[in-house]
Order: structure tokens, then C-alpha cells, then sequence
């Protein structure tokens, strides 16, 4: 069903992003900053020229509309990170005496924003942004760019560059296990600060970088002239030759984790079904040959976010993975445990994503438990301001943040999360890095956003025509005239068409939603109208599978349950099954009217069954099984038609019963005291007088977390169950639905609750358009004239002194015979850190 622009999209974007021969890092952002530091270079045979041309003109040819440089949000806005790239990029400019006019946009972008991005980070201010955005003002002004910046922003420059001054007093020049040390900023550290030339040699990896920084190896390269540095950058050059990115080598393997991440939150993933599942596959493989687990010592951070995100794809796609060996093993290291807390800010994309894999988590894995209770605590921590006070003002980052703590995963169906993604989200974001956050080239993500912005508006139109098609059919059946009761058609059908959204299973969210409209119905005629004679008169009329003598309500619903199984029938062999099912349907049915019965003799009666009883026929009349196994004949692969048969049912089945069970109970006791039924809290309580309300809760919250643990280990690892993996996923779709209803109220109860949720599914239109280009991106932020009365030129000065600074930059061309500005090296030296 999907029209021919989106069929073309999609193979546009397999041929760029899932052949073979296409390399992983097109997918990456180039980042200014670094491209600018390498476009700093000069030759070495021409001093007067740049070494790395592509890089100056990749700076000439990308500077933003509105005059930063750098990458925007996803509202299409300059981020803080702009500030010190913008800088960098207009040094560059300025040594080679080209970009005049780039020049003085950046600066008039400077001018206009400064105070507006300083006030956006003013209360959870990063450590990278302090040690590197002073530094590149200082840069800035040696080059003789003339900076002017607001009055308002005095104090809080001031504060930056004071608290860079204590970060390089008190922290150490190299750390451990690669926690973005000091010296992997040496292009940022101050005249002031001395490095040596065994510094800057001992760290120098096998390859000649700098802790794999682009513009840290630039600085060390421009400093010492090793010959490994500039094979390094060369490669690096020939790798990436227009703009280069601001980690090298990158780990292709997280690159396309990473890729595979935004297919599943933008809802595209269906589309790459086969593409993903290769991927995945040689991933798997490099797990069991034991690849994966070669922990790099000075890439730690990078191995926990490629770690963790490869756990939670892998065990969503069915593989049996560690979640020890994955990426719990940095909780048996208390250094890096501490660095991470440390370097929190810095490592919160990592630590959301080590989040995110701890919810998948089964039985017995106590590894994450402590791995979700300490990046829980971390996430927490990210939202606060540097005073430990909530933080108002929050970033799209933060509010992601925010959102996933105050939300249980199960509770958000598939479409919605989906919406949320496209419209509020930073869809290009990765993981972030040494300056700024890694994102997806913008030429990738303009066609990613397209097609999820027709794959939604294409399910919104079959929804809406789905939902009118049922509408009619409860209208035909007379359900609505009832008189009584709840009627839920659209909460019925919502629920199941937002948590199933494969436009070829149609049927399927037809068949589960008009099932659960006579569910709801046929439950409120047992709890609420019937009579027990009426009751007992209706289920014998079910067991016989005959209408006769029955009259009213009760006459109304079995025929439009007759109907319904009919042609469930019917459908099921037109499609190829091979036994007639109706039979099977109707044992299952009769089943639930007969659990049904046992609850009203209980509650007519007044007396309280045993625990025990109660589940037993709880679990049965709660209905979900009756939902979904008919649902699950018409999934490709089908199961046995014997699953039909009561009481042969799968063990994840009995679990999802159990579980919906008592998450509805949990919600609905109040309701269901005061009309006189038995519920599981109230049957807890009576058996132990002395707990509390609140204890019998919590009793059944924990029943509901050891059975999901169960259920999940079911569901997600192939092999744990005998049902096909599609049935297994229709059970966890209806988990969420059961979650989204009752995890935190009683949702379906309320007639407003779902209104606004169901309207962005089925109705409203996305409220976001496609990132533009930078030579189209729409004037959000200002860029007004210079003002004298309310700017005034702020000078950093004092004891941040500018040693050699001018000089060393190199305004003044270098003596051919020391092209790079080198200061002779004595056996243990110490080079002034200046600027280039």
C-alpha cells in the first residue's frame, strides 16, 4: 500500500546507506571544529598555503545562512556548539586572508547569539564547552578577529574562563580508560599551560593520532612535526576529503548500530527488514568468536555506548546475548564506575543508552539491576543545574532524558514513540562527542525524514479508514444501542492499531479490536445488567453454540459474536489455513463467558473465593488470550490451530494473562469494591490483615515484574518458546497495550484520557518539516547590526596572557626552514601550548 515516492525513497536510501560498497563514514557529519584546525595546517613546501585545501574550502562552502558554522538542532537552531566552532572556522579564514565576508557573518552571528546560547547552558555548563570555548576567544583575538560582545554576557564569560582555569589546576594531563583526558584538548590548552614534547609523544596512539582527535593530532602535529601525526592526518584526509569528522578511525560497527537505532525510532525498520537483519547477523558473529570483547583502554566510553546498544538490538532481534559480557562489565571496575560519574554530562547520550538496555532485562540478571539503578541515578543528575536544583530550562536532549525516567518503556505504543521521535527529537543525533554531539549527515537524515513523514501519514490514513470501516460494522451488529456498559470502539481500536503498525495487518487490528468491543461489552453485561439466571441462561446457550431462547442483550451479542467467529473462519481458509478453526474460536470463547459466570456467582453471592481460585479463573477472564491467538492464525508464520484449544496454551501466553491481570486489578479495585466484585488487591489484603492498601500494591507490582522478566525472556530469545516469532511480538504488542491502559491508571475507564493521544495517531498532521539545508534554514535567530551603545568589546587579559601567542599563529610568515612555528625541543622540554 505504500505509494511509489516512498518506494523510491526507500531504495534511495538502501542503495546509500545499505550497499556494500558505500563507506560508513558518509553517514557521519563532518564537524567545523575539526575540519578547521587541519585547514589551520600549512605546507610544508608552501608555508603561505594550507596543507589540507579541502578542508578550507569545505569551511568556505558550509558556512550556515544565518553564520555559524556547526551543526543545528532539531528545530533547526544553533546550538551552544556552534560558538567554538564558528570561532575556529573564522580563524582559519582569517590565517589564509580568505572568507572576508564569511568572516564578518560568523562574527555578526557571535554578536547576536552569544547571549542567548550562553543563557541555554548557564545552569549545566559542559566541561568540554569550558575548557574549549575560552580558548578559541583567546585564538580568536591573537588572529585579530574583533570580537564584540554584549554587556550581558560579561559575568558569565568571566565565570567560564575562571572555571577553565580551575579544571586545568586541579585535572590531571592524561587519565584512565580514555575519559576524554586533558591532553586530548591540547589544541584548546592555554599559553599558559606546559606540555612536553614526552607528553605529547608517550600518548600518541599506534596509528599517530592524539586520542583519535582530529584536532588535538592538528595541534600536536603543528608542535612537534611527527611524521606519524601527519601520516595520520593524511589518511584521515584521504578517508574523509571533504570535512572531516571529529573522531578518527570511528567505529564502523557503532556507526551502524547507531543507524539502525534511528531506522526503529523514526518507524522505518519495516522497510529494512533484510538489510538490518545482515547487519546484525555479522555483528552476533563477532560475538560468539569472541571479536567483541577486546576492550580497548583508551576508548572506554565509546565501547559502553557500542556495547550497550548492540545488547539491546541484538536481544530485541531474537539473539541470546550476556548482559555481563555486553556491557556490564565495567561494573567490576571502580575506576572507570567513577569516571563515569565523573564525566557524567559528557557521557550522557552513553549513559541513556546503557538505560535504554537495562529494561530488556530477564530473570536472575542482576547485572542489570545495578546497571539501571546507577545510569538511573546519573540521568537524574543530568536534569538538575549545577546547584542541584531542577532544572526549568531543559534541552531536547533533556527533555528525551525526562521523558524516558517519568515513562515505562511498555507504556508507549510503537506509533506514538514514533511521532514523538520525528517531531520533537534531534533525529540526526548519535552519541556525542569530544565538541559537539556526532550526528547523521544531513543528506542522509533530509531522506530519512521524508519517508518517516510519509510512512506516518500513510498510517494515519489507513487507521482512519480502518477505524471508520469498525464504527460501521459495531453500528450493523446493534452493539451500540446496548443501553448500558462501555463503548470503546475507538479506544479499542486505537489501542491495537498505535502498537501495531504494519500496514499489511490489517485484518489483524480488525479482528483484535472488534474482539475487544464484545469483550468489554459481554464483561459489563456479566458484571452489570444480567441477572445470574440471565447469565447462566447465556453461557449455556454459548456452550451449546446456539441462540435459541435467548432474547434482549444477550441475543445481541451472540449473534454478533456468531458473526464475528463466522467469518474469522471463513477469512482463515480463504487465506490458506488448512483446518477449519471455528469450532476451536468458539471453545475459546465459551471459555471466557465461562470464567465470566464464575465472577458473578463470587460477587452475587458475596463470597470470596481463595486466592488461588481467583487467579485461576482471573487469568482467564481477563480476555487478552481470546484477543490475540485468534490474531495470531493470520501472522505469517501461523502457529498450530491446536494453540486454540483451552487449556494448551504457551507459557508466555499464561504470562501475558497473569500480568494483564493484575495490572488491571491494580487500577480498577476501587471501582470494582464499590460494585461488589472481587479484585486480587482486595483478596491480598484479606489474607494478610496487617499489610497496607499501599503493600498489597506493591506485592502485585512485583508479581508483575518477575512475570514480565518471564514473559521478556520468552518473547525476545528465539528458541525459549514454541510459538513463531511473530505471534511472540503480537503478545508483547498487547503487553503495551495493557501497560499504556493500566500501568499507571485506569486509562481505559477514562472518556478524556486517550482523546489528545488518539488524535495525534489517527488525526493531527506532524508538526515538523524536514531539517533544511544549510543555504535554507529559516531565521530563527537574529543577526542585527552592530550596536555600540549595547555591546561593548570584552578583552580576556590578566593572568590569561597570551604567551608568544601572535607569533606562534603566524601572522608574520614562518621561516621556510621551520615552517610549522616549532620551537626547538630540548631532551625534556616544555612547549608553550600557543594556539597554532
Amino acid at each position: 500500500m505504500e505509494s511509489s515516492s516512498s518506494c523510491s525513497l526507500v531504495e534511495k536510501i538502501k542503495r546509500k546507506i545499505f550497499s556494500s560498497n558505500v563507506d560508513p563514514y558518509t553517514y557521519i557529519c563532518p564537524s567545523a571544529y575539526d575540519t578547521a584546525w587541519l585547514a589551520m595546517i600549512p605546507d610544508s613546501h608552501d608555508p603561505s598555503k594550507p596543507m589540507f585545501k579541502n578542508c578550507l574550502h569545505w569551511l568556505i562552502n558550509n558556512q550556515n545562512e544565518q553564520g555559524f558554522w556547526g551543526d543545528c538542532d532539531a528545530s533547526a537552531k544553533p546550538s551552544w556548539e556552534t560558538l567554538p566552532a564558528t570561532l575556529a572556522s573564522m580563524v582559519a579564514l582569517k590565517k589564509w586572508n580568505t572568507g572576508a565576508l564569511l568572516i564578518q557573518r560568523g562574527l555578526s552571528f557571535i554578536e547576536a547569539n552569544t547571549e542567548k546560547l550562553l543563557k541555554d547552558i548557564e545552569n549545566c555548563c559542559p566541561c568540554w564547552f569550558i575548557i574549549v570555548f575560552p580558548a578559541m576567544v583567546r585564538l580568536s583575538e591573537c588572529a585579530g578577529i574583533e570580537i564584540v560582545f554584549p554587556d550581558t554576557v560579561t559575568e558569565t564569560m568571566s565565570s567560564i574562563f575562571l572555571h577553565q582555569q580551575k579544571i586545568l589546576d586541579k585535572e590531571e594531563l592524561v587519565g584512565k580508560n580514555g575519559f576524554s583526558p586533558l591532553l586530548s584538548y591540547l589544541e584548546a590548552l592555554p599559553p599558559w599551560y606546559k606540555v612536553s614534547e614526552e607528553d605529547i609523544f608517550s600518548n600518541l596512539s599506534g596509528d599517530g593520532s592524539l586520542f583519535q582527535s582530529p584536532s588535538a593530532t592538528a595541534k600536536a602535529f603543528m608542535l612537534t612535526g611527527n611524521i606519524d601525526s601527519l601520516g595520520y592526518l593524511e589518511s584521515l584526509i584521504q578517508r574523509c576529503p571533504n570535512g572531516v569528522p571529529q573522531t578518527y578511525p570511528m567505529d564502523e560497527d557503532l556507526i551502524k548500530l547507531c543507524m539502525i537505532n534511528q531506522l526503529q525510532r523514526l518507524g522505518l525498520a519495516e522497510h529494512f527488514d533484510k538489510e538490518i537483519g545482515e547487519i546484525l547477523a555479522k555483528i552476533y558473529r563477532k560475538y560468539v568468536e569472541q571479536e567483541w570483547w577486546v576492550k580497548p583502554t583508551n576508548m572506554a566510553e565509546t565501547q559502553l555506548h557500542k556495547d550497550s546498544l548492540a545488547f539491546q538490538l541484538l536481544r530485541m532481534h531474537g539473539y541470546n546475548v550476556s548482559a555481563s559480557l555486553s556491557f556490564g562489565w565495567f561494573l567490576d571496575d571502580e575506576e572507570i564506575r567513577a569516571n563515569i560519574e565523573k564525566e557524567s554530562e559528557h557521557m550522557s547520550t552513553t549513559i541513556l543508552s546503557m538505560y535504554r538496555a537495562s529494561n530488556l532485562i530477564f530473570c536472575g540478571e542482576n547485572e542489570l539491576e545495578d546497571v539501571k539503578s546507577f545510569t538511573r541515578d546519573l540521568l537524574h543528575k543530568c536534569l538538575l543545574t549545577k546547584n542541584g536544583e531542577p532544572n526549568t530550562i531543559l534541552s531536547q536532549f533533556q527533555q528525551m532524558v525526562q521523558h524516558e525516567l517519568n515513562t515505562h518503556w511498555l507504556d508507549e505504543t510503537d506509533h506514538l514513540k514514533h511521532r514523538t521521535w520525528i517531531e520533537n527529537y534531534d533525529t540526526d543525533l548519535l552519541w556525542k562527542g569530544k565538541t559537539s554531539h556526532v550526528r547523521i549527515s544531513h543528506f542522509h537524515n533530509v531522506d530519512l525524514l521524508e519517508l518517516a513523514v510519509q510512512n506516518y501519514e500513510l498510517k494515519q490514513s489507513i487507521f482512519r479508514h480502518e477505524l471508520k470501516e469498525l464504527t460501521r460494522w459495531v453500528k450493523d451488529n446493534g452493539v451500540t444501542k446496548m443501553g448500558f456498559g462501555r463503548e470503546k470502539t475507538t479506544y479499542c481500536y486505537y489501542s491495537i492499531a498505535a502498537a501495531t503498525t504494519y500496514p499489511n495487518h490489517s485484518y489483524i487490528r480488525t479482528l483484535v479490536a472488534k474482539s475487544a468491543i464484545l469483550i468489554t461489552i459481554a464483561d459489563d453485561f456479566f458484571d452489570k445488567e444480567g441477572s445470574l439466571r440471565d447469565l447462566k441462561h447465556f453461557t449455556n446457550a454459548i456452550r451449546r453454540w446456539d441462540s435459541k431462547g435467548l432474547n434482549g442483550h444477550g441475543k445481541v451479542i451472540f449473534n454478533a459474536l456468531d458473526n464475528l467467529i463466522s467469518e474469522t473462519a471463513t477469512k482463515y481458509l480463504e487465506q490458506g489455513g488448512i483446518h477449519d478453526i471455528k469450532s476451536g474460536l468458539q471453545d475459546l470463547w465459551c471459555e471466557t463467558f465461562l470464567s465470566w459466570l464464575e465472577e458473578a456467582k463470587w460477587n452475587k453471592k458475596g463470597q470470596p473465593p481463595t486466592i488461588d481460585d481467583y487467579l485461576k479463573n482471573a487469568m482467564l477472564s481477563i480476555a487478552i488470550h481470546t484477543m490475540i491467538l485468534p490474531a495470531s492464525c493470520f501472522l505469517n508464520p501461523t502457529f498450530a490451530d491446536h494453540n486454540l484449544r483451552p487449556p494448551q496454551y504457551e507459557t508466555v501466553t499464561k504470562l501475558l494473562m497473569f500480568i494483564c491481570r493484575i495490572l488491571n486489578d491494580i487500577q480498577s479495585y476501587k471501582r470494582e469494591t464499590e460494585e461488589g466484585k472481587w479484585n486480587f488487591v482486595q483478596l491480598s489484603l484479606m489474607m494478610n490483615p496487617n499489610l497496607k492498601m499501599e503493600d498489597s500494591i506493591a506485592e502485585g507490582r512485583e508479581i508483575i515484574d518477575e512475570m514480565t522478566k518471564e514473559f521478556l525472556q520468552h518473547v525476545l530469545v528465539d528458541g525459549e518458546s514454541n510459538l513463531p516469532k511473530p505471534c511472540k511480538l503480537l503478545h508483547l504488542t498487547c503487553l503495551k497495550v495493557f501497560h499504556m491502559f493500566y500501568n499507571s491508571s485506569n486509562a481505559f475507564d477514562s472518556d478524556t484520557q486517550l482523546l489528545e493521544d488518539i488524535s495525534n495517531a489517527f488525526y493531527l498532521p506532524l508538526r515538523r518539516t524536514t531539517k533544511p539545508s544549510n543555504t535554507h534554514l529559516s531565521q530563527r535567530y537574529s543577526v542585527p547590526k552592530m550596536k555600540g551603545s549595547t555591546m561593548q568589546k570584552l578583552r580576556f587579559g590578566g593572568s590569561f596572557k597570551l604567551i608568544n601567542a601572535c607569533t606562534s599563529f603566524g601572522l608574520h610568515q614562518p621561516a621556510l626552514g621551520n615552517p610549522y612555528g616549532i620551537i626547538a625541543l630540548s631532551p625534556k622540554p616544555l612547549i608553550p601550548c600557543q594556539f597554532i
